[in-house]
């Protein structure tokens, strides 16, 4: 299928500055890009294109969990992708192992027809004490059996664990091995512990701030030893909710090229104020937010589109920078950590993944590979 977008402003890559200009894609593959005037009629029009959204953190969204079934799964990646996100790791909270060997089975149909990138475990290997939403009678230390055998399905391209636990930078460096991303996250670890978890192989941060130390003069933890080593990649939920904006300029500065904006939405995200469940645990929204009882955030509702709005509106310099910004965290440094350097970026080469965007940023239309997500407005 033969493609050509003209656009207001067109965000190339995360690196370049945008400007107006179009997109020739064909075969499922951008051909060329310019400035100015296209080279014939376009087939279509729009305020601002982006690439495709990467998001490597998401549990769920438009009423269904990811791994439950394969029908809810399919209908999870469709409600994001509608919202831009042409690449997606499926994140599985902490489950009992034959629950877990079993959704992540579940998934692996999704894996081979391209629906999903990959399977993030986020858990069971954790941190009671920093567990946030995730069932502290399931968390459990490494073990090799387990994990060897999940990461043999090759469904796995990612997980989460906290290092301080017995076997936990043995687990780091077993990840690593296998060609998956280690990340640091639900942990109590300090700030040496956190960087010889990065000596072991880690190379995330899973949702800084957030279920981990704080960052403290006298004790930076995780969150310090993540910023300052340029091996490392952070995620960060830009949705206003799990980190105060003023900070997302302070982790730009410290970490300059490594940041990934991720939703880490949950089944509600796009649905009604009301009870759902993440995995087998109550959640309540209300407001938009999700939370245990007690009152721990559960994930979010977030999509990507609207983490990149938010992360555009939060930028104290101009606009070109603000969308250079943001196209960075919601694609290009996601694809990079992926080791995907198909996607993330519109240059020519790469797969035709485009999010059309109205003059508000909202989407108007999503393009993958060959064919259209969506045509007009999400939900």
């Amino acid at each position: 299928m033969s493609l050509l977008v003209a656009a207001d402003l067109l965000a190339v890559d995360g690196d370049a500055p945008a400007g107006p200009g179009w997109i020739a894609c064909e075969d499922g593959r951008v051909t060329g890009t310019g400035t100015g005037t296209p080279p014939r009629p376009p087939d279509r029009r729009a305020a601002v294109v982006v690439p495709g959204f990467v998001d490597l953190h998401c549990h769920g969204g438009g009423g269904a969990s990811f791994g439950t079934d394969e029908d809810g799964s399919a209908r999870a990646a469709a409600f994001h992708a509608a919202h831009g996100t042409t690449t997606l790791l499926a994140s599985l909270v902490t489950l009992a192992p034959d629950e877990l060997a079993r959704s992540v089975r579940a998934l692996s149909p999704l894996l081979d027809d391209g629906v999903l990138a990959g399977v993030h475990l986020e858990g069971p290997w954790l941190a009671a004490d920093r567990c946030g939403a995730h069932d502290p009678a399931l968390l459990r230390d490494p073990d090799p059996a387990e994990l060897g055998a999940l990461l043999d399905t090759g469904a796995v391209a990612m997980v989460t664990l906290a290092p301080e636990l017995p076997g936990g930078l043995d687990a780091v460096a077993a990840v690593a091995a296998a060609g998956a991303l280690a990340a640091v996250g639900h942990t109590t670890a300090g700030h040496d512990l956190s960087r010889r978890a990065l000596d072991a192989g880690a190379r995330v941060g899973t949702h800084l701030f957030n279920a981990m130390g704080p960052l403290h003069h006298r004790d930076p933890g995780p969150a310090g030893a993540l910023l300052a080593d340029p091996r490392a990649v952070v995620e960060l939920i830009t949705d206003r909710v799990h980190v105060h904006p003023a900070l997302w300029e302070i982790v730009a500065g410290a970490a300059p090229g490594r940041v990934a904006a991720v939703t880490d939405a949950m089944a509600a995200a796009g649905m009604p104020d009301g009870d759902y469940r993440l995995g087998g645990l109550a959640v309540e929204v209300s407001g938009g937010v999700a939370r245990r009882p007690g009152g721990t955030i559960a994930g979010s509702t977030a999509t990507a589109d609207a983490l990149f709005r938010n992360v555009v509106a939060a930028h104290p310099g101009p606009r070109s920078a603000a969308l250079a910004r943001a196209v960075a965290w919601t694609s290009g440094t996601p694809a990079g950590l992926l080791g995907r350097g198909d996607i993330g970026h519109l240059r020519p080469g790469a797969r035709a993944d485009l999010v059309l965007l109205d003059p508000d940023l909202r989407v108007e239309a999503v393009f993958q590979a060959r064919e259209w997500l969506s045509r007009s407005r999400p939900r």
